[in-house]
């Protein structure tokens, strides 16, 4: 390692003990686009010497050493003990001098072991996973956090002319990030954060516009089952002066086992941040299931609205909204801070409106009794005559959000 270099640091994530020459190759790509290189190593089945940061270093970060680590006999095991020592190895690497960018390359294990040390690090600072598991299931790996997943296409076994492409482009484009790359600076304006669909798009326009306009950063997130987590990980890890929570159709996902579901505890990282929030029933009115018979076999006798090829929406009904109310009031039982909720009564979203597929004018008031018996007395709870689309009730969550945060 260069103490002197003033070339940006990238950390690169591979186990020599199964990828000797894919490493070396791969460090060569990087250098050779002008970045300093710091080779994590967790190689677990043999040692080989080279890497900045090998096995022996990264077990003894763990607390153990690497022949206790082999005589696990456990490819879980054994892979757990190097995880935590490569992440301890890898944050505190970072702490004293910055890295600004990540490049790993693995299977299986290797991306586990990659995209784990990856979620540790902030947003803004280039993560690539050069993955066999990249034209899968990848949302175990990439979370909430922004990792660029790029399809190895080939096994990782050996250099041909495929791979040599393939991983000469991820270190190309990791090197050209991490030249580019600027750290967060403090943040200037009161960030907003706030959830939708584009079946509530027309609202979520309005507020960002007009929230810009009075000096606020406005962060939008797409409630398809990622987004809300995404949304409540910000919360944990910035200034947040209020979060308008327009779309709520990853709980009641959740609750019937719907494709946009959520985690359980949606939503719970402003009432226990204290972070003032505003709570809208958004696109309750409807479930998302999968193609038009395997919807009406999950959901029968209900109305199907069909999306595309691949997604029903489903009609929500008093079963669900029921469902709905009894979960809010359990996450809102400790919450701390300014909590309040508005239900549109004319509807929910673009599908619950007069032009819409699945309108039913007789269920947001349902949703507003089971609700009104439901929350805790300390949450004020609006029951507003308007469209969820319509600009009157945007602007009622305008005033709210300038209220709460006190800002003119």
């Amino acid at each position: 390692m260069n103490a002197t270099s003033t070339a940006p640091r990238v950390l690169m994530i591979v186990t020599v003990d199964t990828k000797e020459t894919e490493a070396r190759f791969l460090r060569g790509c990087l250098e050779d686009a002008g970045v300093e290189v710091i080779h994590l190593d967790a190689s677990i089945r043999r040692t080989v010497p080279g890497a900045e940061i090998g096995p022996d270093a990264i077990a003894a970060a763990a607390g153990t050493t690497i022949e206790q680590v082999r005589a696990l006999k456990h490819e879980g095991k054994c892979q757990a003990e190097m995880l935590r020592g490569a992440v301890k190895c890898a944050t505190e690497l970072h702490q004293r001098t910055p890295l600004s960018g990540i490049l790993a390359l693995g299977g299986s294990m290797g991306t586990g072991l990659g995209t784990a040390i990856m979620q540790q690090f902030p947003y803004g600072m280039p993560k690539v996973m050069v993955s066999t598991l990249a034209s899968g299931f990848t949302a175990p790996y990439v979370g909430t956090r922004d990792i660029t997943m790029m399809n190895a296409v080939c096994d990782i076994s050996g250099l041909n002319t495929l791979s040599r492409d393939i991983y000469r482009n991820a270190a190309i484009a990791t090197a050209a990030m991490a030249r580019a790359y600027e750290p967060a600076r403090p943040q200037a304006k009161p960030l907003v954060l706030i959830s939708t669909l584009g079946t509530t798009e027309r609202t979520a326009l309005r507020i960002r516009l007009a929230l810009e306009e009075r000096g606020f950063e406005v962060m939008v997130f797409h409630t398809n089952g990622n987004g809300g987590a995404t949304l409540d990980q910000l919360v944990r890890e910035r200034p947040v002066a209020a979060v308008v929570d327009l779309s709520l159709i990853e709980i009641t996902e959740h609750l019937v086992g719907g494709l946009c579901a959520g985690r359980p505890d949606r939503s719970k990282a402003a009432m226990d941040a204290g972070v003032p929030l505003i709570l809208v029933p958004g696109n309750t009115d409807f479930m998302v299931g999968g193609p038009i018979e395997q919807a009406k076999l999950q959901f029968p006798g209900r109305r199907y609205h069909i999306h595309n090829a691949a997604m029903t929406a489903v009609r929500s009904g008093e079963d669900e909204y029921r469902r709905l109310a009894d979960h809010l009031a359990t996450l809102l039982q400790d919450s701390r801070g300014s909590v309040t909720m508005y239900v549109p009564l004319g509807g929910l979203s673009a599908h619950d409106s007069k032009e819409g597929y699945l309108y039913d004018p007789t269920l947001p008031p349902v949703l507003a009794a089971h609700l009104r018996r439901a929350l805790p007395a300390r949450v004020p709870l609006h029951e507003l005559p308007h469209h969820i689309n319509d600009p009157e009730f945007a602007d009622a969550l305008i005033a709210r959000v300038l209220e709460i945060t006190a800002l003119p």
